[in-house]
């Protein structure tokens, strides 16, 4: 079942055309790693894809809904990590969470079973009643991707989701994006190739705006005699290039 399909995106920011033109799909059960060096356009796709951004030409479709004809009923079939993982500073993790249950629609006992759910999975419990202000960065990574889960959406769209994890943690993060993958579609933006070894089904490069592979992980690592790093430099920077 496909849920996530790109179709033609395109966005121009005055003279910089970000992406080009980029289309793809992603079925139920698989997890797209999404990569790219800096300025490649992986974040501007993946906010077009999250209604963030309007593209200035092409669409999406997200479940069965347009991202520009129902915008509204897309954004509720996705959870979205920003890179940043915006929280409010004041509100504790449970306010933070129980703020965006809310919003998501949710209340009551199925909104308290969906927070013991979130805060189970994402490893919250010791720092649940701390304001979101006091906590380190991998824990804000985690609240990021407790606020994803919430309302269990079929669609999970994660930028950078390991990005100030120490290696366990890391490792619980991965260990949960496998457990979820079969009854999902995932993108995966990171620059951890590793990652990409460790939870994707399959992996997309996108360069100066365009998508240049599209692949499975062993495939592309066989592009660089079974090192995912060294197929990475191949395809991204041309000869006399510095990175």
């Amino acid at each position: 079942m496909t849920l996530i399909e790109a179709k033609k995106l395109r966005k121009v920011f005055g003279p910089i055309e970000a992406v080009k033109g980029v289309s793809f799909k992603v079925q139920k059960g698989e997890a797209l790693g999404f990569l790219g060096p800096n300025g490649a356009g992986k974040s501007t796709v993946m906010r077009m894809l999250t209604c963030f951004l309007t593209p200035t030409s092409g669409t999406a479709v997200v479940g069965d809904h347009d991202i520009l004809n129902d915008s509204m009923a897309a954004r509720r079939m996705i959870g979205y990590v920003p890179e940043n993982s915006p929280t409010y500073g004041g509100m504790t993790v449970m306010g933070f969470l129980r703020f965006i249950g809310e919003l998501r629609g949710l209340n009551g006992a199925e909104l308290n079973q969906a927070m013991e759910r979130v805060i189970d999975r994402c490893w919250l419990e010791d720092v649940a009643y701390q304001t979101t202000e006091t906590l380190s960065k991998g824990y804000l990574r985690r609240v990021g991707l407790a606020q994803s889960l919430l309302s269990d959406p079929p669609i999970l769209i994660l930028d950078e989701p390991t990005d100030g994890l120490d290696p366990n943690q890391k490792h619980e993060v991965r260990t949960l994006i496998n457990e979820m993958t079969a009854e999902k579609a995932i993108i995966i933006s990171t620059h951890i190739l590793e990652e990409v070894d460790a939870v994707c089904t399959r992996a997309i490069i996108i360069a100066k705006g365009q998508i240049i592979v599209d692949e499975t992980p062993e495939e592309l690592k066989k592009r660089g005699g079974g090192d995912l790093n060294q197929a990475f430099r191949k395809l991204t920077v041309k000869e006399g290039e510095h990175s």
